[in-house]
Order: structure tokens, then C-alpha cells, then sequence
């Protein structure tokens, strides 16, 4: 029981620190866009036509290409620079909660709820909201997320209450989402009013001119991050990042230049104390 209460009270931490994270102003908190290969500069001209107008965004990609970026992009080149930017991943939190992440609770509606809670659509009222992760969103849940794209309403948990809201919504998932459809995993008519304006993120082996800049800005965010000097990467290494396929594209790319970097610092230290 203690450590289902700590789990518990772990999560609650964590969730306020995510909203927090969420509000913070000014631009802050947007990764930095590294990229200048053709293809994704073709998929920039994109986001740039994308982002003059107000329609849902679908994002699809495999895992690691960097989803939550472009879709930071958009919002950022659109109307609601200034508004909130409010990220949830709908694989991250069970189904109990994740109704509640979304969309809040009132006061006694159920155990733990003991405060009302605005939830990440309301957070993100004038701004926009994006929903990684959208294939694992249970179907329970997609027939209030279609609503919110149809009428812009919706009720927290608990309450009867109908929110309007002034939200954009990009989601996206490294999921076959048209399958997900074809077995009935996902509403067509939710796929549908998500799909308005479809984007798909090239994988890293098929935009290999990225991989020095990607793998030179990784290694200079390590060196300042831990105070290190490594100046570059050997004809070897580079050789082989890009022989190499990639199957966890940027995000791979990004642990592989960290590890190695921590490898080579201890292997330095080593020879020092010999």
C-alpha cells in the first residue's frame, strides 16, 4: 500500500511538472531544429503552408524521426506563437488517467480527486495541443477527442459542465494508422477529422546530409552539458554512422554520440590514472 501511494504521489509530481513545463512562456522549452538535407528542407516548405492555416495536423513517422519537432515548428511559424504549446502522450498514462490529463476532473470525482483540475486542453486554450502517441489512444476516449474537433466542447470527469475551448490540434504516431481503421482499433471518422492536412517525416537513413550536422550538434550539447572537450569524431566513426541504417533515426543517433562520448571519457580517464 506504501508503494502504491508513492507511485501515486511519484506520478502527481510528475504530471504538475510536465504542466508547468507546459506554461512556460517566451518560447522556451522548444528544441532546437537541426536539418538542412533537401528532403527536409522540402518538408519545412510544407510546414510553413501548413502553419498559415487552423486545421488539424496529422504527423506520421516512425519512432525517433523527430514528430514532436515538426510539430513545434508549426505552431511556431502559426498564429499562436504566443499562446500555449501544451504537449501529452497518450501511451504514457493508463486509460483512468489519461481522461483526466486531457480533459480534467472536479473535486470528488473519483478517489484521488481531491481538487479540481484543469486538464491540457483547457491549458492549452488559444494555443495549441499536441497528441503524441495518437494510435494508443483508447476507444473509449476517441469519441470525446472527436467531439473537442468538432464542436470544441467538451465536460471534465465529474462534471456535466460543457468547456469551450480555442485549441489547434497536431497529433501524430509511428503507427499504421490506416490499418488501425481497417480493424477498427481507430474511428475512421476521428482519422479523418485528424488527417486534414497529413505530414510524413522522412526516416534518418533516407536523409543521410543530416547526420554530421545531427551528430556534431549531440556531441557539442554533451561537451556542455558535462564540461568535456571532445572535439569531433574520427574518420571511422563517421564512416560508420553512415553506413549505419538507423532504425531509431535522430533519437538513436542523438543516445549513440552520448554513449560513445561517455565511453571515450572514461577511457581517457583511464589511461590518466595508469
Amino acid at each position: 500500500a506504501i508503494t502504491l501511494q508513492n507511485a501515486r504521489n511519484f506520478q502527481k509530481v510528475r504530471d504538475e511538472i510536465g504542466r508547468l513545463q507546459d506554461q512556460v512562456a517566451g518560447g522556451r522549452g522548444f528544441h532546437t531544429f537541426i536539418g538542412s538535407s533537401p528532403i527536409i528542407q522540402e518538408k519545412l516548405e510544407i510546414v510553413r503552408r501548413v502553419a498559415a492555416a487552423d486545421s488539424s495536423v496529422l504527423i506520421l513517422g516512425e519512432s525517433g524521426v523527430g514528430k514532436e519537432l515538426f510539430a513545434e515548428q508549426i505552431h511556431l511559424q502559426s498564429g499562436r506563437r504566443d499562446k500555449p504549446f501544451v504537449r501529452v502522450n497518450c501511451a504514457a498514462l493508463p486509460e483512468a488517467l489519461l481522461e483526466s490529463e486531457l480533459f480534467g476532473h472536479v473535486k470528488g470525482a473519483f478517489t484521488d480527486a481531491t481538487s479540481p483540475r484543469r486538464g491540457r486542453f483547457e491549458l492549452a486554450d488559444g494555443g495549441t495541443i499536441f497528441l503524441d502517441e495518437i494510435g494508443e489512444l483508447p476507444l473509449s476516449l476517441q469519441s470525446k477527442l472527436l467531439r473537442v474537433l468538432q464542436s470544441r466542447t467538451f465536460e471534465k470527469v465529474g462534471s456535466s459542465d460543457p468547456i469551450t475551448v480555442d485549441v489547434r490540434i497536431i497529433a501524430a504516431t509511428n503507427r499504421d494508422i490506416e490499418k488501425a481503421v481497417t480493424v477498427g482499433d481507430f474511428r475512421s471518422d476521428l482519422y479523418y477529422r485528424l488527417n486534414v492536412l497529413p505530414l510524413h517525416i522522412p526516416p534518418l537513413r533516407q536523409r543521410t546530409e543530416d547526420i554530421v550536422e545531427l551528430a556534431h550538434f549531440f556531441l557539442k550539447r554533451f561537451n556542455r552539458e558535462t564540461n568535456k572537450q571532445i572535439r569531433g569524431f574520427s574518420d571511422k566513426a563517421m564512416e560508420e554512422m553512415f553506413l549505419y541504417t538507423w532504425p531509431g533515426n535522430v533519437r538513436e543517433l542523438e543516445n549513440a554520440v552520448e554513449r560513445r562520448s561517455e565511453e571515450h571519457t572514461s577511457e581517457l580517464q583511464s589511461r590518466q590514472s595508469i
